[in-house]
Formats: C-alpha cells, sequence, structure tokens
C-alpha cells in the first residue's frame, strides 16, 4: 500500500477524482494490481464498426467518427496490457488499410472528423498526406508485437523513408521516429538511424537537457508557450535506442524534474495549447499515467 504522502498516492486519489472509467481501470491495472480484461472491457466502449477507434478517446478529436490518432492511442493501450494480438488487431490493420493514403501510410486526422469538434492544431483537409507522426508509432508498436500484415509492408517503407530523409524536425514527430526505431525488426539499421536522430535533437536543442535553464530551450514554432520536451519524452524506457542520446546526469535531471511537474491535486499537467476545458480535464489522467510509468521505467520511486 503506498504511503499517503507518496506521488502514486495522490495520483490516485486524482485518478477516482477526475478520470474516465478507461483510465481509471489501466491505473488500477498498472499500479494496484487490477486485472487487464476491466481495461479492454472499457476501452471496447471507444470501438467502432470498422475496426477503429473513435469517441473522443483521443481528447483533442471529438466526436464518434474513427480516426487513425484514435486508433493508434488503443493500440498503446492494448500493447501496455499485453493484449496486442489476435482478432481485435486484425481488424484495427483493416481499418488502418482502408484510411491510409496512396502511399500506404496514414494521416494525422481523417477528412470523416469534418462537422465534429476537433483542437484548432490539427488541421482537417479534404485529401491529407500521409505523416510520419500518425504512422511511425503504429508500425513501430505492430512489429514489436510481432504482428503481420499486409498493411505493414508500405508503411514500413513510408517510415524508413520519412526518417531517412529528416534533416530538421520537431520534437513530436522525432518522438514518432523513436516509436518506429524501437520497434522495427532491423535493428542496426534502426540503431544507425537513432544515432543520426539523437544527433539532430542535441544540436537544435529539441530537449531541455537542464531543466534550470528553460530559456536556453525555445520551444517549436507552432507550440504552445512552455511546451518544452525533455529527455524522457524520447526515452520513455531505459530500452528505448533514445536513451543512448544523454548522459545519465541529463536523464536523472529531466526524470527529477517530470517528478517535481505533479501538481498539488496529485495529477500532472498538460503542456500543450488548450482549447476547451473538457478536453484539458480528460487528457491530465492520461498524461498522470504515462508521468508515473516513465518514473517507475527508470527506476525513480513513485510509492
Amino acid at each position: 500500500m503506498p504511503s499517503l504522502a507518496s506521488p502514486l498516492a495522490r495520483a490516485e486519489h486524482f485518478i477516482w477524482l477526475t478520470a474516465r472509467v478507461l483510465e481509471q481501470r489501466r491505473f488500477a491495472y498498472h499500479f494496484l494490481g487490477g486485472d487487464s480484461d476491466t481495461v479492454e472491457t472499457a476501452l471496447a466502449a471507444y470501438l467502432n464498426e470498422d475496426g477503429g477507434y473513435g469517441h473522443a478517446l483521443e481528447p483533442d478529436l471529438r466526436g464518434p467518427v474513427s480516426q487513425p490518432l484514435h486508433t493508434a492511442h488503443a493500440l498503446r493501450i492494448l500493447d501496455s496490457i499485453g493484449r496486442c494480438s489476435g482478432l481485435r488487431v486484425e481488424r484495427m490493420c483493416r481499418y488502418l488499410t482502408e484510411v491510409s493514403t496512396s502511399d500506404g501510410a496514414l494521416p494525422a486526422i481523417h477528412p470523416s472528423q469534418r462537422g465534429y469538434p476537433a483542437a484548432p492544431f490539427i488541421p482537417i483537409v479534404d485529401d491529407p498526406p500521409s505523416e510520419l507522426l500518425a504512422t511511425g508509432p503504429v508500425v513501430g508498436l505492430l512489429h514489436r508485437n510481432q504482428v503481420w500484415h499486409a498493411w505493414l509492408f508500405r508503411a514500413t517503407d513510408f517510415c524508413w523513408a520519412a526518417v531517412d530523409s529528416l534533416d530538421k524536425s520537431h520534437p513530436y514527430e522525432i518522438e514518432a521516429a523513436v516509436a518506429f526505431l524501437d520497434g522495427v525488426p532491423d535493428r542496426s539499421r534502426a540503431e544507425a538511424a537513432a544515432d543520426r536522430l539523437g544527433r539532430l535533437v542535441r544540436e537544435r536543442h529539441l530537449a531541455v537537457l537542464d531543466p534550470g535553464r528553460l530559456e536556453d530551450y525555445p520551444v517549436s514554432p507552432g507550440y504552445a508557450p512552455g511546451e518544452h520536451h525533455f529527455p524522457y519524452h524520447y526515452a520513455r524506457t531505459p530500452q528505448s535506442l533514445a536513451r543512448f542520446w544523454f548522459t545519465d546526469e541529463e536523464m536523472t535531471r529531466s526524470l527529477e524534474h517530470l517528478a517535481s511537474e505533479q501538481r498539488e491535486d496529485g495529477g500532472w499537467p498538460i503542456n500543450w495549447r488548450q482549447w476547451a476545458p473538457g478536453t484539458a480535464l480528460e487528457a491530465r489522467p492520461i498524461v498522470t499515467i504515462e508521468a508515473l510509468r516513465t518514473l517507475r521505467a527508470h527506476g525513480h520511486a513513485i510509492d
């Protein structure tokens, strides 16, 4: 049982006070010995007949329609509970095939979102381009779980081409590239690509290496004020290829900063642009769970 003063206990209070049922179930699974079946049952409420996920699973996209970002979120949840396999994933891959662009990869947002509320920083266009941001994490996750589907062949080729062509970027795109590289089967090629991206991150100051000197790390164009990214954003676990980009001291400082970000109410804040009260309220429990998982993965005490 965690101490009442521990970060975990404070976060638990926050989750029970504010979170959707899905995040309550996820918190119970990851930190309280809960059952994975309850997580999957809660997640099923967001599933549509086309095999994709909708219903604001990703809070910044509202409405019932399936979207690649919702479906990617669902895959991450299934992966985190060891359920990223079987018929459910086969149906998701069929959905991904249906919404892919002409080059076989995923758009950030499908035009079916039109008519429903969405974050103003996610533009809706009739013929959206393929995005590494949307495709990379999905492809990497499916490879890591040894899922094989026809959709993966062209999507993997797209991700390799996109990663190899990156000579300038922004933090979210680099995170997507890392998620791809952490799962793709060609490990030697992945390690070489990750080494190059690590140099890019450091040269362009895309990671705050000293939280005490935030002014030395301007946020990327289009980001919200204070939307900084730290080493732990890239290396969510010590096994990530991005962990080699940072010294032990840099990683420790970033984790200490992450721990210090817990608010008085027990939750962690969101640092991207807030555009509606409800979306921020739904996003904070998600961010809180991921903060705790990241701290624990790196051996930082939470209870």
